[in-house]
Formats: C-alpha cells, structure tokens, sequence
C-alpha cells in the first residue's frame, strides 16, 4: 500500500472483530515501523503498555467511558509519553549521547553541552516539559496508526479515558504522561463503516497574521 493510499483509507474505526487476534510478530513489526519517525535529540520518549489479556482490556474499558472498543480490539496501546525523557542520568538519554559519539556526530567533550542543550529546550519549564514529551509522542503515535494501516489493520485513537485512574491501575509512574489510548485490530465486516469526516481545506488551514 503506497502512502496516499494509507492517507486515504486510514480510519478511526469503532467496531473490531474480537475473532481476529493480531500476533506479537505483527505487533513487533507495527511498533518498530513506527519508531522510525524523528525526534528531538533523538531522546525519543515515547512508551507504551500492551494489553491483550482481556481481564486487562475491561479493567481499562471501565476507565474508558465503558468504550466497547476497548474490550473488543484484539489490543490496545496505552501510550505514554516520558516528560522527563531529557534529564541528565536518564539512561535512554545518556545512551542517546554514547550513539551520537560513536556515530561522530558528536564527541566525548560535549557531554555538558548536549545535557545543557536539552535542559534549555524541553526542561526548564513543566510546560516545556509536556510539550516536549508529548509533541514528540504524538509524532510516534501517529505513526503507529498510519503503520497499522500499511500491514493491513486498523485503529482508533481515544482520549476519552480517566487519566490519573488508568494511571493508578496501570502502576504508570509519575514522569509519564499519557496523551492517548490506540485500539489496534480488524474492523468488524459486519458493522457498517460510515463515510469520511470532513476536512479543513487549504485556504482555511493557511493562516496569515498582519
């Protein structure tokens, strides 16, 4: 499937086929897809929980607005999104470092300055921090919906969910935030797929500001 049609046929659709599992081969392969998008500094702070177990998914469908989706999507990504994924000591970010010098693009002696860079740009405010993880986030989360498409799935996004209690039933620690959940899987045949929404055109989406 050639890109503009990814574009063109990716919905958010509400009805899954239970029937239909997905196989961790294909889950590894949509999640790997979709990990190649950019990112600040590389730091990448995109995470996510996979849920396939169904006592899971109805623990989760209870904090969801009790979204069937939630239950009869094969899974179902909590996605999070590390607001601290910039600090100093972090491993992924000192590991970040260590590939950049042995790629060459940079070396040993900057260390102070890449941690100083990044502190200046995405932590020396809370509000840089959420907007540094989740801009980043929301680029991986994208990404894993127009993946999904590619391998011949489907998804829906959802942002109607009870943050801080998915978060205290999912033991997700505080430096997380989660922007959204992603139900992942085969859209059910037998539902009826109701037409596109519409779209801002190009003159309403081109701003100019005097």
């Amino acid at each position: 499937m050639d890109f503009k049609d990814v574009i063109d046929k990716r919905r958010a659709v509400n009805f899954f086929d239970p029937e239909k599992p997905v196989s961790d081969e294909l889950i590894k392969e949509l999640v790997e897809m979709a990990a190649k998008v950019p990112s600040s500094f590389n730091l990448q702070p995109w995470s996510i929980l996979i849920l396939k177990d169904n006592d899971e998914k109805m623990k989760l469908r209870k904090l969801a607005w009790d979204q069937p989706k939630v239950s009869e999507a094969p899974v179902v990504f909590i996605v999070l999104a590390d607001r601290y994924g910039w600090r100093e000591g972090h491993p992924l970010v000192e590991r970040n470092f260590s590939e950049m010098v042995q790629a060459g693009s940079m070396t040993k002696d900057q260390h102070d300055w890449f941690i100083n860079a990044c502190k200046g740009l995405y932590g020396e405010t809370e509000e840089k921090q959420q907007a540094f993880a989740c801009k980043n986030t929301g680029f991986f989360a994208m990404a894993l919906m127009f993946a999904a498409k590619h391998l011949g799935l489907d998804s829906h996004p959802m942002d109607g969910f009870d943050h801080d209690g998915v978060r205290k039933e999912f033991n997700v620690p505080e430096s997380y935030w989660i922007p959204l959940l992603l139900a992942v899987g085969y859209f059910d045949e037998k539902k009826q797929l109701h037409p596109p929404k519409w779209r801002k055109t190009f003159e309403e989406i081109v701003m100019k500001f005097d």
